[in-house]
């Protein structure tokens, strides 16, 4: 077998499961998508595409990676561009193909199913990535059809074989028949019905009425879904930020970097591959979104009452990003943090955060965060007077910087999501002392993650006062933040992506009074 089909690739064979067509050098031939006659691409042979371009290339992988090993685009698309070694231009079409196909995976599976003669579950993994990156740039993106259709198959041409590539060019040539708006009409003649947006703002169904109910519940108008769900789909813009007293973002913004509006000391950033800005590989300035800077900043904020404020925890803190803020800061007022963290690659990963912050000024305890009150409560520990619970959630907040999400996300999963962070909420409260100011803050809007835990926790801790966290989150912000207040937990705060363009970040802040 020659070097080129050794090279063990997932998928590499047939467009169908179990049905590959090899010549006597082991490379799969073109025989047509089920037995009829063979496709001829329109393209002479000898102007097309022999191997993939990098930049489809890196992004190919990203999604393989996805659908195969349950990965995180955002984690591994860096190191395919890294490992490409593409300039600013490239890195930004691979970012843009790759979290643009991801995103829009529910509306190119529609047309797809249309254009493919069969279940798209019976097509190889990597052949149906491959046709969704095909989509995207054919409805998504500004690339010619031709340049589209070419690229796309010599990809897979290269990655996965020959005759997964007539398919690929046969089933793209059908998808580019129509422009988006004549598929969407096609697909999804009934704009406001939530089928239909589904599709045309490809969300999973359950999460359309998850979004409609979270706006309703936090007094905002239902007719705000469409905002909502589109900018779920907007190519995020990177927010920077530098550690207070130990980042410099005059470097960055020499670099292109912006001003950011929201939060003080942040930058947006629109030019690719943020790792290589100055600051950014060193952890001084560090990639985070505007919403999570300005809750970090708005427990710090509070007076703390009766308490002291040296001591302060961070319940949930992998992978660090809230952690490193807040350690920074309280860094800057003699205080100490603590950084808990269940899982130990996680952990891992909050002490890697945190090393640009002085070590005097934070400590990581890997265990459960649903001990901690218990320690506190039988004088293992000191009590704590500040505490985060950034608690683990539905994630529906963070639908753009994560695209894959939306697709790996269940109904199921609301009820144990709930129940960890009422179990999370009563050791935060157990752990706080008297005076003490707790965050309650999750990356999601929906009503049981939200608004329903505040009153519930209220409720079970008559001991807690709910402050006002829209003016704590004023206080601290450089831009406008109205249209955060709720009116299903009046003084909690809801931060939205079409409204503050952060992500959709929910925070409840209580001060403990006496027991």
């Amino acid at each position: 077998m020659s070097e080129r089909n050794n090279r063990g690739r997932p998928g590499r064979g047939g467009g169908e499961r179990g049905d590959e067509r090899r010549d006597d050098r082991g490379r799969t031939r073109n025989r047509g998508t089920s037995g009829g006659p063979r496709k001829y691409s329109a393209t002479a042979p000898s102007q097309r595409r022999r191997s993939a371009d990098p930049s489809r290339l890196a992004a190919f992988e990203t999604l393989t990676a996805v659908s195969r090993d349950d990965a995180y685009a955002n984690l591994v698309l860096p190191s395919r561009i890294a490992a490409h070694r593409l300039d600013r231009r490239d890195a930004g079409f691979a970012t843009e193909l790759a979290y643009g196909a991801l995103r829009g995976q529910g509306f190119y599976d529609a047309v797809l199913a249309t254009c493919v003669d069969r279940s798209l579950d019976q097509l190889d993994r990597p052949v149906l990535d491959a046709l969704r990156l095909g989509a995207h740039q054919l409805l998504g993106m500004r690339v010619p059809a031709h340049a589209a259709l070419d690229a796309t198959v010599a990809l897979v041409r290269d990655q996965v074989g020959a005759g997964p590539s007539g398919l690929v060019n046969a089933v793209l040539r059908k998808v580019s028949a129509q422009d988006r708006e004549a598929w969407l009409e096609q697909l999804a003649p009934a704009p406001g019905d939530d089928d239909a947006l589904a599709i045309r703002h490809s969300h999973p169904r359950w999460i359309v009425r998850a979004l409609r109910q979270s706006l309703a519940n936090h007094g905002r108008p239902t007719n705000e879904l469409d905002a909502l769900l589109e900018a779920d789909n907007a190519a995020p813009v990177v927010n920077l930020v530098a550690l207070p007293g130990l980042g410099d973002l005059t470097p960055v913004l020499e670099a292109g970097a912006e001003p950011g509006a929201l939060a003080p000391e942040s930058a947006l950033y629109r030019g690719g591959d943020a790792g290589r800005l100055p600051g950014v590989r060193e952890g001084t300035v560090r990639v985070q979104d505007v919403g999570s800077q300005l809750t970090a900043r708005a427990l710090a904020g509070v007076e703390p009452g009766e308490a002291t404020g040296e001591r302060w925890l961070d319940l949930c803190a992998g992978p660090g990003g809230k952690a490193a803020l807040l350690a920074a800061l309280a860094h800057q007022r003699g205080a100490t943090l603590l950084a808990n963290e269940v899982a130990g690659h996680r952990a891992t990963l909050v002490e890697q955060a945190l090393a640009a912050v002085p070590r005097t000024a934070w400590s990581v305890r890997c265990g459960d965060g649903r001990d901690v009150g218990g320690e506190v409560r039988s004088g293992q520990r000191q009590p704590f007077d500040r505490v985060l619970v950034d608690a683990p959630c539905t994630g529906l907040g963070s639908l753009r910087r994560r695209p894959e999400s939306r697709w790996r996300r269940q109904p199921s999963d609301l009820g144990p999501l709930t129940e960890l962070q009422r179990q999370l909420l009563d050791s935060a409260v157990t752990a706080l002392a008297p005076g003490g100011v707790l965050g309650y803050v999750t990356c999601s809007p929906h009503p049981a993650e939200t608004v329903f835990q505040v009153q519930d926790v209220l409720k079970r801790h008559p001991e807690l006062e709910l402050l006002d966290t829209v003016g704590a989150l004023d206080a601290v912000a450089t831009g406008d933040v109205s249209g955060a207040g709720t009116a299903g937990a009046p003084g909690t705060a809801q931060l939205w992506p079409h409204l503050h363009s952060t992500d959709a970040m929910f925070m409840a802040l209580f001060r403990k009074g006496a027991s």
